[in-house]
């Protein structure tokens, strides 16, 4: 059982870094919408012969077929908050908020309606890895200014939205594989972005300056919840979905080292207790 959990481990923390990754490349782009629809249609080709091999047509009768459905709809909900947030709001504060809002809301969906349990200790870890992504998330409302919650709130609607896909994928392992269900939300985004995407009348200019980058974005946007997904067949998702908020740091540093933002003291503190949140959570939840 130890071995299972320290793979599942391993499998979320590589998962949160390549999110912090392609979410980084995101907020690069010109249009998020055309940037992450290609993203997705590299996702779908790149990752189709595999889903081939694994698909078994009965897995999707029956409640299976609604269980996927809603995943694709939640996850096609969640790419699109996503690009709208991306398109008025900072990473440095987006990420943070959207990511943080899953750690807290996952271990109660797990406790309440899968029937998980967390120890005491686990509650700690939980409750320093949120405390941790608030105080990265660096809200400030300051007097005779006009402060916006347009990107805060469309940033806690994508983690809603995060918290709500995790529940139902974590049920959908029990219908397909990681693979196909990984193939099937790819599918959701794609017709989910479409529509803004096709209107915006900047494909070709998109395509022309991020090709690159879309055919990277293509294989570790997916990749990444690939991991996550294989994770969660070996250990509980509110064990699990905290630990992924790893991300928050790894988008940090790349906040410091890449985008070269001012960071203080206090972004590199917080970051600290987020990965003590997630060790505590690892060993002790």
């Amino acid at each position: 059982m130890r071995k299972l959990l320290g793979a599942a481990v391993l499998l979320v923390i590589g998962s949160g870094f390549l999110h912090s990754v392609w979410n980084l490349y995101t907020k690069r782009s010109i249009n998020k919408n055309v940037f992450l629809w290609y993203c997705q249609l590299v996702a779908i080709i790149l990752f189709l012969p595999w889903t081939i091999m694994e698909w078994d047509i009965a897995q999707f009768t029956g409640t299976g077929f609604w269980v996927i459905l809603a995943s694709m709809f939640l996850h096609g909900l969640y790419v699109t908050l996503l690009a709208v947030a991306y398109s008025i709001g900072d990473l440095s504060q987006v990420y943070p908020i959207m990511r943080g809002t899953s750690p807290l809301l996952v271990p109660l969906i797990g406790v309440t309606l899968l029937h998980e349990r967390l120890t005491a200790w686990g509650w700690i870890g939980v409750i320093a890895i949120v405390a941790g992504i608030i105080l990265l998330s660096d809200i400030k409302f300051k007097r005779n200014e006009s402060s916006s919650l347009k990107a805060p709130l469309l940033a806690l609607a994508v983690g809603i939205c995060i918290a709500g896909y995790i529940t139902v994928d974590k049920i959908a392992l029990n219908y397909v594989s990681a693979v196909v269900l990984n193939e099937a939300t790819n599918i959701g985004n794609l017709l989910a972005l479409s529509w803004a995407a096709f209107n915006s009348k900047g494909m070709r200019k998109e395509l022309h300056a991020n090709w690159k980058i879309m055919l990277l974005g293509g294989l570790i946007a997916p990749a990444g919840y690939l991991l996550f997904l294989f994770a969660l067949s070996l250990a509980p998702v509110s064990q699990l979905a905290p630990m992924r908020e790893i991300g928050t740091v790894f988008g940090t540093l790349m906040g410091i080292f890449i985008l070269q933002e001012k960071q203080g003291t206090r972004r590199l503190i917080t970051s600290i207790l987020i990965t003590m949140g997630v060790i505590i959570l690892g060993i002790w939840g």
